[in-house]
């Protein structure tokens, strides 16, 4: 796997957000009940150099994918978009260790030619929720991207990958 952005040069980031502290230690006050997004790492997977990277701005939509792009609600506005899945990937502990306990994927394409793309925010917030709540939504992904996150998922740490899910291995199989 090429770390480097190779139109940028830039190094592309691979780590995820591991089993960080609860800042309220479950006291119920202050912060009490607001999202923590310390466990959630946006992955994408750029289909057509069948890599997978980390970019932390995703979590704002200021990713380098999406950066300078103005997206669009249908697919079709943009027809010759670049394929991208946004996967959320959540870690928690589980069986003894890290594991991947929610991973839920969106679709988004990108046209840099004419600075447009598509995405479905409201499908890419709601899939990063149910990711920090645990769901697995990876079925609608075509099989080279499924290979692309197995294999990333895997290599990033093995042990993760086993204490995962038997759920998330499968619909990465199918």
């Amino acid at each position: 796997m090429d770390l480097f952005d190779k139109k940028k040069g830039e190094k592309r980031g691979q780590g995820f957000n591991i089993l960080s502290n609860d800042s309220t230690d479950g006291h119920g006050g202050y912060g009490a009940g607001v999202l923590n997004l310390n466990n959630v790492t946006p992955l994408f997977i750029d289909v057509e150099e069948g890599e997978a990277f980390v970019d932390m701005g995703a979590l704002h939509a200021r990713s380098s994918v999406e950066k300078g792009i103005k997206f669009l609600n249908e697919k079709d506005q943009v027809p010759n978009g670049k394929p991208y899945w946004l996967v959320w990937v959540t870690t928690d502990a589980k069986n003894g260790g890290a594991a991947y306990v929610g991973v839920t994927a969106c679709e988004l394409t990108v046209d840099r030619e004419i600075r447009r793309g598509y995405k479905s925010l409201p499908e890419h917030v709601n899939n990063m929720d149910k990711s920090l709540k645990g769901r697995i939504i990876v079925s609608q992904m075509d099989d080279k991207s499924k290979g692309i996150l197995k294999e990333y998922l895997k290599s990033f740490d093995e042990g993760m990958w086993e204490r995962s899910d038997d759920q998330l291995k499968e619909d990465l199989d199918a």
